[in-house]
């Protein structure tokens, strides 16, 4: 969420809760594509006269997004629902249910405040049944479990966030036609994605664009490219432990991904414009090169949101595409991993209509809504792929729920002064030259030091 946030992604704060509008966006059974026995199921819920207070990160063209999801919930039950927000989100929710005053859900982006609140005992727990539908219905399912799990000083587990919306950070984005005129297929394992770079090479191209360029925030695409290597060379407890520290980050695991990106990132034939300009290139201008004539790149790893920056009436599908960054055939053992974020719904204040709407999420209709409209990514793999707005969308979701392991950002998830502050800076380091050791040892220091 930090990096979301340094997008330069500005929303519009939401004043004062205010109840749902209950206009919905689709009459119940016009699209033969929703699960509209969803709906009828949930009418059989009568909950008129409660309020359900919601408390969550949406804003803007978000929030109207979000709104049209719940309009099913109110006008099918009958409940009123007061859905707000906040600019300040995360340190709102902290204070509101330190003063007793919380609302009856709290969506939230990041599984490290979701365990600080459950260890203070904010957080209500959830059955043992929603643990259960998520670990047998979502992609990847027992890391959504996992993510939304805290385990007290006792080693007793509890089940407290239930995964919804996701992100995901695993793309390769190409433009076809260039692959198309030089040849060139889309690759299935890491080994033949550097293949495909050396051969790029060979024929006189250059095979990535990267640009680790954000403000004050410079660095932080390569933290990125860092986490999804750890994912395909290391397993997810792995993986844990060095977002926690319960691994240094000088552990011969976190340098080999460092290194595994340097000789990426520091091989001018490698990159556009060659080592120096990757630090200096920002990250938005960085997909750029794709759509030069010639090309002056071929692929360009980043994200699902960086088709925002392409050239204007870019098509994707059609002008720009892309492939999930593929696992490594010497790591074959580790599946299809997937980096990425996600919001997940936990309960701040029990009542009948929370309980309620913790079970409309497992329908998919709570989320075919969404995904017919824009922004919207599911690992629900009860919910139609055909109801999404387009088919890049439709690509991602598929990638999703078809996950081995999904894992969170792990730089979102260490302590700010690291991964907002010391791997972001040890990244410009690393593309400068400095040893992925002495990188790894400078960043474990920063870490040793907090106190």
């Amino acid at each position: 969420m930090k990096k979301t946030l340094m997008l330069g992604v500005a929303l519009a704060a939401l004043a004062v809760a205010s109840p749902a509008s209950a206009q919905l966006k689709f009459a119940p059974g016009e699209d033969a594509r929703f699960t509209w026995s969803n709906y009828e199921d949930l009418k059989k819920v009568d909950l008129k006269g409660e309020t359900l207070s919601i408390f969550g990160p949406w804003r803007g063209e978000d929030e109207a997004l979000v709104r049209s999801v719940l309009d099913y919930f109110s006008t099918a039950t009958g409940v009123t629902i007061n859905y707000s927000s906040s600019e300040n989100y995360e340190q709102q929710i902290v204070i509101d249910t330190q003063a007793g005053s919380p609302p009856n859900i709290a969506v939230l982006p990041q599984p490290g405040l979701i365990q600080d609140l459950a260890s203070k005992g904010l957080l209500v727990p959830l059955a043992d049944a929603d643990a259960a539908f998520v670990k047998d219905n979502y992609g990847a399912g027992q890391s959504w479990v996992d993510l939304g799990t805290y385990t007290d000083k006792d080693g007793a587990k509890k089940f407290f966030a239930f995964p919804y919306k996701a992100d995901l950070k695993s793309l390769v984005w190409y433009v076809p036609e260039n692959f198309e005129e030089a040849g060139y297929e889309v690759p299935e394992t890491w080994e033949e994605m550097m293949a495909l770079s050396d051969q790029i090479v060979e024929d006189g191209g250059v095979p990535w664009c990267i640009g680790l360029g954000s403000g004050g925030a410079t660095g932080w695409p390569a933290t990125d490219w860092v986490e999804d290597i750890m994912l395909r060379t290391q397993t997810p407890d792995v993986y844990d432990k060095w977002t926690t520290n319960a691994i240094p980050f000088n552990d011969p695991a976190v340098v080999n991904a460092l290194q595994v990106f340097a000789d990426i990132a520091t091989n001018d034939k490698m990159v556009d414009g060659g080592k120096a300009a990757v630090a200096a290139t920002d990250f938005r201008d960085s997909p750029k090169g794709l759509f030069g004539i010639p090309p002056k790149c071929y692929m360009h790893r980043q994200a699902s949101f960086i088709s925002s920056f392409f050239p204007e009436g870019t098509v994707l599908g059609e002008d720009a595409d892309f492939f999930y960054l593929p696992p490594m055939e010497a790591h074959a053992d580790l599946g299809n991993p997937v980096l990425g974020g996600g919001t997940l719904f936990s309960i701040t204040k029990d009542s009948k209509a929370a309980r309620a709407f913790i079970d409309f999420l497992k329908m998919p209709l709570a989320h075919e809504i969404w995904m017919a409209q824009s922004g919207f990514l599911t690992p629900l793999k009860t919910a139609k792929p055909e109801v999404y707005a387009n088919e890049a969308l439709k690509k991602q979701g598929e990638i999703l729920v078809n996950a081995s392991t999904f894992r969170f950002d792990g730089s979102d998830l260490m302590p700010g002064k690291i991964g907002a502050g010391a791997f972001w800076t040890g990244m410009i380091d690393l593309v400068g030259g400095k040893s992925a050791e002495a990188v790894a040892t400078d960043i474990q220091k920063s870490w040793d030091a907090i106190k």
